[in-house]
């Protein structure tokens, strides 16, 4: 599963691109837009072509979840030690982040799959994970109900390296919206992805 995370400033044709992206074969696409307006989320997702909203993942303003199609919900840490996603079990697909492996060891089966993070230095946030990073706890992973996906600094050179060490899949951000072309820069990370799949007879 390759997965790209929404900007987190605005981006120079943002809605173009994602749809590029879905249309090139984007498993999912976290949109992280906690701080819009329903309104302005409203006019966000409206952009998004309607054969791809079943695979949005909205990490907010729920509400509007039904109205467009969107299947997918994402709950952050606080949010699910909180226990806001309980009304939504069932109905929606659920995932979550967690920032340890034995965070990630304890999850449930509610969830489909959790970001793992950092797994190596951020390319968006500057200096996190420079410290620490998850990379070589991943051998430590007991949790096998529940898909693992890589966040944190992953590009085209270093995928190989994540799904070697156990993860399913793999999450970008910086990666691609900080390229000229966010779209070849997908292509070339979803190339390495398949070739690392089919080196390791691995099937998704």
């Amino acid at each position: 599963m390759i997965i790209v995370l929404s900007p987190e400033r605005e981006a120079m044709q943002e809605a173009y691109w994602i749809n590029e992206l879905l249309a090139s074969g984007l498993n999912c696409f976290h949109i992280r837009k906690y701080w819009l307006s329903d309104e302005a989320m409203h006019g966000y997702v409206s952009q998004i072509d309607e054969d791809y909203r079943n695979r949005l993942v909205l990490h907010s303003h729920y509400n509007l979840a039904e109205e467009f199609g969107v299947v997918r919900l994402h709950f952050r840490e606080e949010s699910r030690l909180n226990k806001e996603y309980v009304n939504f079990q069932g109905k929606y697909i659920l995932s979550t982040s967690t920032h340890s492996i034995e965070e990630f060891n304890t999850l449930g089966n509610e969830w489909t799959y959790a970001f793992l993070s950092p797994v190596f230095p951020s390319i968006s946030k500057q200096g996190y994970g420079a410290e620490h990073n998850i990379l070589a706890d991943l051998k430590r992973r007991t949790n096998k109900n529940v898909q693992l996906i890589g966040l944190g600094g992953i590009d085209e050179n270093n995928i190989d390296i994540v799904l070697k060490s156990g993860a399913n899949g793999i999450a970008m951000l910086g990666n691609i919206w900080q390229s000229s072309n966010p779209l070849r820069a997908f292509l070339n990370c979803k190339n390495k992805f398949l070739n690392q799949l089919q080196n390791q007879n691995y099937v998704e």
